[in-house]
């Protein structure tokens, strides 16, 4: 068995040097085997990172040109496409998800960077000229300072693309805290920064756990935080940034619905909830994890997806499977407890994922795709963010009552509607309580122009991630109102004759 190799924090253009007072281990969750062992920074640590990142942005990045940023931005899109199937593979043996899905979510992180090439465009300001008599007035946007991104495990790359590129394209300094479960990803993307020519100091990667993150969100130098994880990680994050001045972006968790009307085509609607339910291993904040069928269709919708989830191979991501493994076991351990509560609760088991084999080796944290039928609210597999491959079909009687259930969640950040009705499709996008809507789309992540974010409990702060509203979340406004003296009333004047 190999050695793990030892993981640490990019500091000023560096791996750290010093020596962690604790660690954490890093699995391949396909095999079990540890592979990593990574440095866990100290308060005063993080404190030092963050203070020489606040000298970076001084010295080096606010008052950079927008022609020097777009030059860095450019390069390293460049370099992340030329690097993209590298750290797919990297995210694979760490996450666990396949080669497929994992170079995927690169490419998802590279429309970010795309986008925030054109920051000369997306920072202009206003100008209203002669709003009084000889006064002019005009806005500008100007950087926070340091900034801080703390990441979750389920997209290790994409969800740093979410804001860092931006916050950087802005003139800010960013310090980034990825999950300790799979940190090699960033550290991988961070050196891509530091080759498109990015200041050293401007990007800092910090490796941690609780500590780290209270560091960061009681540091006075620490601006603004950009956070995505779990619901109630969300509110400390908002609630404890917040008490201490900073800016706060807070994506929580998800219980998203799928509402199959009875029109729908049901094998666009089977392929897109097997899709939906088991990519990544469910794991991941848009998955579909109650498909809402309107009767009759029920029967019919789950004897598709029964066929289709027979077809699907799960095993090691880099063989080729169609889903992989979660993330650690305990998660695995926890995700595949809720078969029983479902049981337990009167739910209808119809596929159980502990059951069959899968293509790996050694003892990986593994759970297959699980499907419930006769799931109703007050359930745990239904009330609970289970975060792992198990879909629960609820069935309803109209649009009226699965409607009145995905509103009446306490989540709202994706949901889909399937249907060939164009009139039912318009009115659950207005009537829907939810921050980002699919029509015959199940996993509806915007574009990198427009903004992704939830409602309700799903996001906590006002502001929602990349697109117009991450450039306003990286920046802040400023007015400026000038008067200008004519040279009429005084002194030498050189210019030009004028006959008049």
């Amino acid at each position: 068995m190999s050695t793990p190799t030892r993981i640490t924090h990019l500091i000023n253009g560096a791996a750290w040097e010093g020596t962690a007072e604790r660690t954490s281990p890093v699995y391949n969750p396909a095999t079990g085997a540890q592979t990593g062992v990574l440095d866990l920074a100290s308060t005063d640590l993080v404190d030092e990172i963050v203070r020489g990142a606040k000298a970076a942005w001084e010295n080096e990045w606010q008052n950079a040109s927008l022609t020097k940023r777009t030059q860095v931005l450019f390069t390293f899109r460049e370099l992340l496409n030329a690097k993209k199937e590298e750290i797919g593979a990297i995210i694979t043996s760490e996450h666990g998800k396949v080669l497929s899905d994992a170079v995927g979510e690169v490419t998802r992180g590279l429309e970010v960077a795309e986008f925030a090439c054109g920051i000369p465009q997306l920072l202009k300001g206003g100008f209203s000229e002669n709003v009084s008599t000889r006064v002019d007035v005009y806005s500008i946007r100007q950087s926070l300072g340091v900034v801080a991104v703390i990441s979750p495990f389920n997209f290790p790359a994409m969800v740093p693309l979410w804001f860092v590129p931006i916050a950087i394209a802005c003139g800010n300094a960013v310090v980034i805290k990825p999950s300790e479960k799979d940190p090699s990803a960033v550290n991988a993307v961070a050196a891509l920064w530091k080759e498109a020519g990015l200041p050293d100091g401007v990007l800092n990667v910090v490796h941690g756990d609780k500590e780290a993150v209270d560091a960061l969100l009681t540091h006075p130098d620490v601006k603004a935080v950009s956070f995505v994880g779990s619901t109630p990680i969300a509110k400390y994050v908002y609630e404890t940034g917040t008490a201490h001045g900073k800016r706060v972006q807070a994506l929580g968790g998800a219980k998203n619905h799928m509402l199959v009307l009875p029109d729908a085509d049901l094998d666009l609607a089977a392929d897109a909830a097997v899709n939906a339910g088991f990519g990544s291993a469910g794991e991941r904040c848009m998955a579909i994890s109650a498909l809402l069928a309107v009767e009759p269709i029920a029967d019919d919708l789950i004897s598709k997806i029964t066929d289709r989830m027979g077809k699907l191979v799960t095993g090691d991501g880099t063989r080729g499977s169609d889903m992989g493994p979660l993330v650690t076991r305990e998660h695995a351990d926890k995700v595949t407890s809720y078969l029983d509560k479902g049981v337990d609760a009167g739910a209808t088991l119809v596929v159980d994922g502990r059951e069959g084999d899968v293509d790996a080796d050694g003892e990986g944290f593994f759970l297959k795709p699980t499907l419930f039928d006769n799931v109703t609210p007050g359930m745990p597999v239904y009330d609970d963010e289970i975060f792992g491959p198990v879909l629960s079909v609820v069935r309803v009687q109209s649009y009226d009552e699965g409607l009145k259930l995905i509103n009446d969640n306490p989540y709202g950040n994706g949901t889909a509607i399937f249907t060939n009705d164009g009139g039912a499709a318009r009115r659950f996008q207005n009537e829907v309580e939810v921050g980002m809507v699919g029509i015959n789309v199940p996993i509806p992540v915007p574009m990198a122009y427009f903004s992704f974010g939830g409602w309700k409990n799903s996001l906590f702060g006002d502001t929602h991630a990349h697109g117009m509203e991450g450039v306003h979340f990286f920046t802040r406004g400023k007015v400026v109102t000038s008067r200008w003296l004519d040279p009429s009333h005084g002194g030498l004047n050189l210019g030009f004759p004028q006959n008049t």
